[in-house]
């Protein structure tokens, strides 16, 4: 039997839906999860909104593997994802003893004051356990299947860089690519015929235009070679017949 590990990303912060900041990454997650066999099924962004991230932690992690999430666990006002995870878990948010030693300790190496805004990024669901974070110290947490992660770029990779080996995962798609110089129009309800007759495979369609010229690259996926040279034949025919009838 085939194993499939699924996985879902909430990216959480008003900076992203306003535009202010361009996400980047669920992308980086996107690769990561691919390469080690998960299929990172959804995607959700959400506001610095307790009821809104509640909602949408609730809802993921219930259906998926493992989620996923960026932002919001830093040491200001609108940093509420630790208060909101724990709500959804039904625990409190409090304190973590080790995570304020670290932090405690961390700021005086450096000669800073432990201000209460630090202390914040201390916090986190009783029972919870850290994500190490080697950029800045302030740690990220795991509860139930949920891992809570920075959401600067260059911490929330290295967090992720943490959790991947602690993950379960699960057979890999493997792809080969067709190039079919007709487009979209004129394959569709070849190609939903084609993915019908091979339920074990996942064409994807990618409309492309150059130098004036529309065609379109057909990408077949699948977890056993043979299935996936079943679908890639089948494809690759389609597009022979169409060239000889055309």
């Amino acid at each position: 039997m085939t194993e499939i590990i699924t996985a879902a990303m909430l990216v959480i912060g008003d900076e992203i839906l306003s535009g202010r900041t361009k996400d980047r990454n669920i992308g980086h997650l996107a690769d990561i999860m691919t390469a080690i066999g998960i299929d990172l099924k959804e995607v959700r962004i959400v506001p610095d909104d307790d009821e809104e991230i509640v909602t949408a932690i609730n809802a993921l992690r219930t259906r998926r593997t493992y989620v996923f999430t960026s932002g919001g666990i830093g040491p200001t006002h609108d940093d509420i994802t630790a208060d909101a995870v724990a709500k959804a878990f039904g625990v409190p948010c409090e304190y973590d003893a080790k995570a304020y030693a670290f932090l405690e300790a961390h700021y005086a190496a450096r000669g800073m004051e432990f201000t209460e805004a630090r202390k914040r990024m201390a916090r986190m669901p009783r029972g919870a356990t850290h994500i190490d974070n080697p950029i800045s110290g302030a740690p990220g947490f795991k509860i139930g299947n949920v891992h809570v992660m920075a959401g600067v770029p260059a911490i929330f990779q290295a967090m992720l860089d943490n959790v991947v080996p602690t993950l379960k995962t699960g057979t890999k798609l493997v792809s080969a690519t067709v190039h079919c110089p007709f487009g979209e129009g004129t394959i569709g309800t070849l190609l939903a015929d084609i993915q019908k007759a091979h339920p074990d495979t996942i064409i994807g369609s990618y409309p492309k235009y150059q130098d004036g010229t529309f065609w379109t690259e057909l990408v077949v996926r699948a977890r056993s070679p043979e299935a996936l040279e079943a679908g890639r034949a089948a494809v690759q025919a389609m597009v022979d017949g169409l060239k000889k009838s055309g």
